[in-house]
């Protein structure tokens, strides 16, 4: 098993014309954070150094060209590139997309060769990534083609955790994707995500209705009554603890939510609008159901305030923290499935 005094975070840089750059400084300007990891940053020292000098921050920083080279206790920087280019704050650039992509692939090459034990990745523009090479709508995508297991979006904060069961589909697509299958794929990776990930045993799993008040009954839709409701029903016959449909605009005001472990919402409004309301600054996003760990914050590049310093780095933060005691929880997990009669309690 890993020792998990030296779990090594690898961190996607992101658009560097965001506000990526800054949060992640910001996170590893507080140096107690290098007691729980060794973060390893995929872009150059170039970069950095710029980044550090504009933010006025006073970080020291190993740079590396191999995985030998890390030094544990220390902000590692892996060049990915040795180029320059310039840095413009707040604007669209497809060449920065260019550099944010060969982040991410060489972070996400260092996972599955387990050269670092967890990502955590900045954000990107879902704009300026685009390109013959690269065709994915965001993270998740990507990263359910790279590593094995079917992923799905896990937005998750202290007392909330909200999965998808569509994420980046277009409103009037939904309902077509919406099937007997996705949802038992969905609810299985979230039942083992909430067991092995959350350490929650038998959880209670609340699913949001497909249509306004779960369709009334075949009047406003029919594929709550028709899809939904029945495969819930068999999923519950084989001993899940699984509830719904549910309305969606009482469930969260009603505070209904607190009742479970997890929500699983029909597509992405409807679960990342309560959810950003409820825990924004504070939540992680979590792609659940992969081999291997993945975390964001919850907000994007927000251009707007780019460069200004006045990022606040609290959700990053928590993506760090979630993924390190994610991969904590899956060894102490897996653990006990290789060796069932450990934590037995001995017989007096």
């Amino acid at each position: 098993m890993k020792n998990e005094e030296n779990i090594i975070v690898g961190i996607s840089i992101g658009d560097l014309n965001g506000i990526g750059g800054e949060v992640v400084l910001k996170t590893f300007e507080d140096v107690r954070m290098l007691e729980f990891c060794t973060p390893v940053i995929f872009a150059s020292v170039k970069t950095i150094t710029f980044l550090n000098k504009h933010f006025d921050f006073k970080l020291n920083f190993n740079g590396i060209n191999h995985f030998n080279q890390i030094i544990h206790g220390k902000l590692n920087v892996f060049n990915v590139w040795n180029d320059k280019f310039n840095i413009e704050f707040g604007k669209e650039d497809a060449k920065i997309g260019e550099y944010a992509i060969k982040s991410l692939q060489s972070a996400t090459k260092a996972l599955k060769d387990n050269n670092i034990d967890v990502l955590v990745t900045a954000p990107i523009n879902k704009h300026n990534i685009q390109s013959e090479t690269f065709n994915f709508p965001g993270h998740t995508d990507y990263l359910a083609k790279e590593l094995e297991g079917n992923s799905l979006m896990f937005m998750v904060s202290n007392d909330l955790r909200i999965g998808l069961l569509t994420d980046h589909v277009p409103v009037k697509d939904i309902s077509k994707h919406i099937t007997k299958k996705l949802i038992k794929e969905k609810l299985d990776i979230i039942y083992q995500s909430l067991e092995k990930d959350f350490k929650i045993r038998k959880p209670k799993v609340a699913v949001l209705g497909i249509n306004p008040h779960t369709g009334d009954n075949g009047v406003i839709g029919k594929e709550d009554d028709e899809v939904l409701r029945p495969t819930l029903s068999e999923i519950r016959n084989k001993g899940r603890l699984v509830y719904g449909p549910y309305a969606a605009d009482s469930f969260f005001g009603s505070k209904n939510y607190k009742n479970f472990d997890a929500i699983i919402a029909s597509y992405h409004d409807q679960g990342l609008i309560p959810f950003k309301t409820l825990a924004f600054g504070k939540g992680v996003n979590f792609t659940a159901g992969l081999n291997r760990i993945r975390t964001s914050p919850d907000h994007g590049t927000a251009f707007e305030i780019a460069g200004k310093g006045e990022a606040d780095e609290s959700s990053f933060k928590e993506a760090v923290f979630t993924a390190i005691q994610i991969f904590k929880n899956r060894n102490e997990f897996e653990e006990l499935i290789k060796n069932p009669l450990k934590n037995r309690p001995k017989k007096i």
